[in-house]
């Protein structure tokens, strides 16, 4: 039979290709790749727009990060301020120098007692001579005024526990008063904590924003590209496929809205930093004022671009839906 035969020619037809695993992969790295490039390129192609949409992502992460860092700097210099933590026991007039050591020497041995500190009526009234200017009223009284002082560090300064040494030590006969001296600190503690709590409100409420600005964005990108998309579903595109463009646009606005806060929150303590130095200098503080941790730097912008990339999801699953070939 000849080779040119109908009955030689194998029927034809449409044959199927198979794709490889490793085709698959680079066309999926191709496109995130594409799709990261498209997405900074409509970002340059609309800078004005694009910048509102940053700056509003900044402002909004910068407010409490900044807030954060200036609690940060208070808690560090109100750190070693409980160590201080004191009371000063004041024992009755009649009671001696012997007696007052020995007293002192008791109390160190309590449980929840760190430490004691004798002051004896004559260094009391040398110290208090030096101090408050009156030396030469001071030396015209017939006796010392001032009862004789022990006093106790304790060894937890939780404020229950200050509390239950103080009402014990008022307990004893040859107390007359137990005065705590660092209650203010504890308000001060007590502010430094609210504070943590309202940052954490703050922060919550504006990464919520920071969603939702992104969300309207995303939603306006859609509605401009509607027939882009149609296109591209008509064709055989899927919706990952479709998705993945906003979801890098969603990303990079928060990215860069993170970047932008860092760069906020450094410069308003650059130009806080000499005022807030001088005042601590005036309070023979050691410290200085500090930028925000290295972590920090590192964890807002990737944060940022998570809440970027959160609405961005949420503005596409809402409305990529409604986008639809119709025929």
């Amino acid at each position: 039979m000849a080779p040119n035969s109908p009955r030689a020619r194998r029927p034809g037809g449409a044959r199927s290709a198979r794709t490889s695993l490793g085709d698959r992969l680079r066309a999926w790295r191709h496109h995130h790749r594409d799709s990261l490039r498209d997405a900074l390129n409509r970002m340059r192609a609309a800078p004005s727009s694009a910048l509102m949409t940053v700056l509003v992502i900044a402002i909004a992460l910068a407010l409490p990060a900044g807030l954060a860092v200036l609690l940060d700097n208070a808690r560090v210099i109100t750190k070693g301020w409980d160590g201080n933590a004191h009371l000063s026991v004041f024992l009755e007039m009649d009671v001696d120098e012997d007696r007052q050591r020995r007293l002192a020497d008791d109390w160190a041995d309590f449980d929840t007692v760190k430490r004691t500190e004798v002051i004896t009526r004559a260094q009391a009234l040398d110290e208090f001579k030096a101090l408050s200017g009156f030396g030469d009223v001071l030396e015209a009284l017939p006796d010392n005024p001032l009862p004789p002082l022990i006093v106790v560090y304790p060894d937890n300064t939780a404020p229950g526990q200050v509390e239950a040494l103080q009402t014990r030590l008022n307990a004893l006969p040859e107390v007359d008063n137990a005065q705590l001296d660092v209650a203010w600190v504890r308000r001060l503690h007590a502010i430094i904590e609210l504070g943590d709590r309202l940052i954490g409100v703050l922060t919550l409420g504006l990464a919520a924003a920071v969603v939702l600005v992104v969300v309207n964005t995303i939603r306006l990108a859609i509605e401009s590209r509607r027939e882009e998309i149609v296109v591209i579903k008509i064709v055989g595109g899927t919706d990952g496929f479709v998705r993945r463009p906003f979801l890098y646009s969603g990303f990079c606005f928060g990215f860069a809205g993170g970047v932008l806060s860092l760069v906020l929150v450094g410069t308003a303590l650059w130009w806080l930093g000499g005022p807030i130095d001088e005042l601590l200098n005036i309070y023979e503080s050691e410290h200085s004022l500090t930028g925000m941790s290295p972590s920090t730097v590192l964890v807002l912008p990737l944060f940022s671009g998570t809440l970027g990339l959160l609405g961005a999801w949420l503005a596409v699953s809402r409305h990529l839906g409604d986008v639809e070939p119709q025929f």
